[in-house]
């Protein structure tokens, strides 16, 4: 069975670094790739305090929500990585202020590097207006 895959894509979040999409829909559902906490305007990580990288990574998420007609209220589950979980308690402070309740499911971790030397990355699954 083949499936109607769409490709999202929007300046209003960094490009992708390689052989990727920002995500994809298909059907009804949305998929991110992950989002770190680069400016789209620089390229260049938004600056090392780790809050301001989880706002921006989470400000990235959601230009690529909206690009593919969805919102963080329609996200149904998000995986994040850290490469500090001492962050831990910075990611919950910030994703309490991002996502509308009921929140997502969620999975967060320790990754041993993230790309560019970030702090934080964020990647979704939502639903989308169609």
């Amino acid at each position: 069975m083949k499936t109607n895959r769409e490709a999202i894509s929007t300046k209003a979040a960094p490009s992708p670094a390689g052989p990727y999409s920002q995500a994809i829909a298909v059907g009804e559902m949305l998929h991110t790739a992950g989002q770190i906490p680069i400016d789209p305007n620089t390229g260049e990580l938004v600056s090392q305090d780790a809050r301001e990288q989880i706002d921006q990574a989470l400000r990235n998420l959601d230009a690529v929500l909206r690009a593919g007609q969805s919102s963080p209220g329609e996200v149904v589950k998000v995986t994040c990585y850290l490469s500090d979980l001492a962050d831990f308690g910075l990611v919950n402070e910030a994703f309490a202020e991002f996502f509308p309740q009921p929140y997502p499911a969620r999975t967060c971790f320790q990754a041993a590097a993230l790309p560019k030397g970030a702090k934080v990355e964020v990647e979704a699954i939502a639903l989308r207006s169609v």
